[in-house]
């Protein structure tokens, strides 16, 4: 080769720009650990996510079958931090208990109030979130086999009723039909659970200084109302309901009127003083007789007497024992051995007392009036009532199916403790998106790191008997 043709080559070659070979490879080798990085936290994201979701909607929901071993637990607890709602995977089924109250857990912010909710073979719970004031038993319902609960929605533009089915985890919406009506809220079931009887406010004056009350029986699946009563607000027209197959009793003011559920009223009878339709079970089991509870002032006891539900008047004694030292008491039903089961408000010892135009009204179960609430056995010859079910302090409120009342069957209950399964799952996705935000925001620094790891292996010196490859330009 000539001189010449040798420079002539060199210059040609000075004009070819450089490939940045080592540059392009480390910005490959860069970019492929990015997409692999990247790739590896995406599936592991898809998997936490699949992990906690697969199996939940997998869960079959329970039928009908899981309440044959319905039983009432001796004791309820305040539910876990992070406790499942009553509409997540896996659905409870069927519902042994209800329960509310100003107790810790039970009361959020923003005046959000919270209904437990306990199984009805188990000792799964369960929570409903409510925007407004909930008494269990009172202003939430636990149907007759423990399948559905009945909420106020607490909306004034559109008053409605939600129903809430534990096994499917569907919301029923019951829209009000009365006329101008402000306020609707469930008072009771029917014998077979097929109607929901709901009270309504209706404004009489514009301002809305005075209200009617409208007691209406809606058939859940058909959404048909009817009317039962209507009455002035100081009536309480439902503020006590009992239901027996195909007919209704309710109270407003001092008396008591039996209804068919479509509205024909069948009798009426005026109640005594210090008397008051006994609860939701005051109707005997044969349907024969109707159950009151009195109180006497003088010795601070109440007292269960069976009517005739025509005429009000007593058609022998029950021979239960009475219950003393407590605000009131609430018929929740009877068991096989015929024992009466109550809900005993007892009092709040810093509570004032009532003023005086307020103690004919109803006895007030409050929170501001009641302690705790516990569940009592009035067993026919007993010297005194049995405790079956008892709850936290400023638990107030409680309601039980009928079905389990009439297995009367009673377990010992182990609360659940610790952290429930939303704590879990809001943990878990906090922690990967956690850790995907701090590898997105190190990427480069994890990707100088790995290079430097390369480096720092190809510098090594290699192991006796191990020679490295060596390139030989051709």
């Amino acid at each position: 080769m000539t001189a010449r043709l040798r420079e002539a080559l060199r210059s040609t070659a000075e004009g070819v720009p450089a490939y940045p070979v080592y540059e392009r490879a480390l910005a490959t080798a860069r970019r492929d650990r990015r997409r692999r990085l990247t790739a590896a936290t995406g599936a592991l994201l898809v998997l936490v996510v699949a992990g906690v979701a697969l199996p939940l909607a997998r869960t079959p929901a329970p039928g009908p079958a899981a309440t044959a071993d319905a039983t009432l637990p001796d004791r309820v607890g305040l539910p876990p931090i992070g406790t499942l709602h009553v509409t997540d995977r896996p659905r409870l089924g069927p519902a042994s208990v209800i329960f509310d109250g100003p107790a810790p857990r039970l009361h959020g912010w923003n005046d959000i109030n919270v209904v437990g909710v306990v199984d009805a073979d188990s000792d799964s719970y369960r929570i409903m979130r409510m925007g407004g004031e909930s008494l269990a038993g009172e202003s939430v319902h636990l149907s007759p086999d423990g399948r559905y609960l009945a909420r106020p929605d607490g909306d004034q533009d559109d008053p409605r009723v939600d129903v809430i089915d534990l096994v499917t985890g569907r919301t029923q919406r019951l829209t009000s039909t009365v006329d101008r009506s402000v306020s609707s809220s469930p008072v009771g079931w029917s014998a077979d659970g097929g109607s929901l009887v709901v009270r309504d406010d209706v404004p009489v004056t514009f301002e809305g200084a005075t209200y009617t009350t409208v007691l209406s029986a809606v058939t859940v699946g058909e959404k048909r109302w009817t009317r039962l009563a209507a009455t002035a607000e100081e009536a309480h027209v439902g503020s006590v309901v009992a239901a027996a197959p195909g007919r209704l009793a309710y109270q407003y003011g001092r008396t008591v009127a039996v209804t068919d559920l479509d509205g024909r009223e069948q009798s009426s009878f005026a109640l005594p003083d210090e008397t008051w339709l006994a609860g939701k079970g005051a109707w005997r089991p044969d349907g024969a007789a109707l159950t009151l509870a009195t109180r006497r002032s003088e010795t601070d006891e109440w007292t269960l007497r069976q009517v005739d539900p025509t005429t009000g008047r007593d058609v022998g004694p029950l021979r239960l024992p009475a219950v003393s030292g407590v605000v009131a008491i609430r018929l929740l039903g009877w068991a096989p051995d015929g024992s009466a089961l109550v809900a005993a408000y007892e009092p709040d010892p810093l509570a004032p007392d009532p003023p005086l135009e307020e103690q004919t009204d109803p006895p007030a179960t409050s929170d501001q009036q009641v302690h705790t609430v516990r569940v009592l056995a009035l067993t026919p010859g007993a010297t005194a009532p049995r405790t079956v079910l008892t709850a936290p302090d400023q638990v107030v409120a409680v309601d039980v199916a009928d079905q389990v009342i009439r297995s009367g069957r009673i377990r010992d209950a182990r609360p659940p403790g610790g952290v429930g399964g939303r704590f879990w799952l809001w943990s878990g996705l906090l922690t990967v998106l956690v850790t995907v935000s701090m590898l997105y925001v190190g990427r480069q620094r994890i990707a100088l790191w790995l290079d430097d790891r390369r480096v720092k292996r190809a510098c090594r010196p290699a192991r006796p008997g191990r020679q490295r490859p060596t390139w030989t330009a051709r």
